[in-house]
C-alpha cells in the first residue's frame, strides 16, 4: 500500500519546472545561530550566487541604506545592513524565483503567490518579535509556507473546474479539496520538499502543519507563527486565486503564542509599515 510519503514524492517528482533547492537558506540559518557570527562565512556563502551577490549590494546602496560613500563590495555590505537583514533578503529573493510565476492550477495570477508570502514572512516576524521567538527562523517557515502549491498548481492545472465545483457543492476548505481530488494537500507537500531537501525539522513541521499547528509536534509555537502570520496577509488583501482559499481560524494558534485576538489590528498595521521597505525585494531582479 503507498504511503503518504510516497504519494507526496510521486507528485514532487513529476513537476518538470520545480525550482533548485536552496541550500544557501539553512547553511546561512545556522551560521546565524552561532554564539559569534562568521562574516566571512556569511560573505562565502552568498558571493557562491553572483546573482545574489548583485542584489544584496543593490540593496545595501538604495536609498533605505544607502551612505555617501555606496558600499563596493559584498562584505562591506554585510557588515553595514548586518547580517540579519542580510540574510532575510537573502531568503526573501530565493524565495521570489521560485514564487513569482503565475500559479494557473490555483487561478494565481503572476506575483500574487510571492506577494502573499513576503506580507505573511513580515507579519509573522513582527509577531515572533513581539514575543521574543527566532525572527529568522519563523520568517523563513513564513515566506516558504505556500511552496507546496508550485508542485501541486501542475497537477491541478487540468483539474482547476473539478476543485472548484468540490469546493462550492460541499463548502469545503482549500485543504479539504485538495485531498478530496488529489489524495494530497499543499501543506503536506511543501513540508515534504522541504525534508527532501534537508531543511531542518523545524521548518518541515511549520510547513506541513501551518494550517494547523497542533499537529506540529513540538514546533506548535512556529507553525502558529506561520499560521497567524498567513491569517493576517489575508486579512489585509494580500490572497489570491478563488475566494475558498479563506482560512477557518483556530484559536489553539493564538494560545500558543500568547496573544489574544484584538491584538492582531496592531500587527496588521505594523506589517503595512514595513511592506514599502520589502517592496525593494519584491522588485529585485534576484
Amino acid at each position: 500500500m503507498e504511503t503518504l510519503d510516497q504519494r507526496l514524492d510521486g507528485y514532487i517528482d513529476r513537476v518538470t519546472t520545480l525550482p533548485p533547492a536552496p541550500m544557501i537558506v539553512p547553511q546561512l540559518l545556522s551560521v546565524l545561530n552561532q554564539p559569534d557570527v562568521d562574516i566571512s562565512r556569511v560573505v562565502d556563502l552568498v558571493s557562491c550566487d553572483p546573482a545574489l551577490t548583485a542584489a544584496v549590494l543593490r540593496l545595501c546602496n538604495s536609498a533605505f541604506f544607502g551612505s555617501v560613500k555606496p558600499a563596493s563590495d559584498l562584505s562591506e555590505a554585510v557588515m553595514r545592513i548586518g547580517f540579519e537583514r542580510v540574510y532575510e533578503f537573502v531568503v526573501a529573493i530565493l524565495g521570489a524565483r521560485a514564487m513569482r510565476p503565475p500559479q494557473k492550477g490555483y487561478g494565481i495570477d503572476e506575483g500574487e503567490l510571492w506577494q502573499h508570502s513576503v506580507t505573511t514572512a513580515l507579519a509573522a516576524r513582527c509577531l515572533a518579535r513581539a514575543r521574543g521567538a527566532d525572527e529568522s527562523l519563523v520568517f523563513t517557515a513564513a515566506i516558504l509556507h505556500d511552496i507546496g502549491k508550485i508542485v501541486l498548481a501542475q497537477a491541478l492545472e487540468s483539474q482547476y473546474e473539478k476543485l472548484i465545483t468540490e469546493i462550492r457543492a460541499n463548502q469545503a476548505s482549500l485543504l479539504e479539496s485538495e485531498a478530496a481530488v488529489l489524495g494530497v494537500q499543499h501543506a503536506e507537500i511543501g513540508g515534504r520538499l522541504l525534508a527532501r531537501w534537508n531543511f531542518p525539522d523545524a521548518l518541515v513541521a511549520a510547513v506541513w502543519n501551518h494550517h494547523n499547528p497542533a499537529a506540529a509536534v513540538g514546533h506548535e509555537q512556529l507553525a502558529s507563527f506561520v499560521y497567524l502570520g498567513n491569517m493576517i496577509a489575508h486579512f489585509m488583501g494580500f490572497g489570491y486565486g478563488h475566494q475558498a482559499l479563506a482560512l477557518r481560524g483556530r484559536a489553539d494558534a493564538l494560545s500558543y503564542v500568547g496573544m489574544q485576538p484584538q491584538e492582531l489590528p496592531h500587527f496588521m498595521i505594523e506589517t503595512f509599515e514595513q511592506f514599502n521597505e520589502m517592496q525593494v525585494l519584491i522588485t529585485a531582479k534576484g
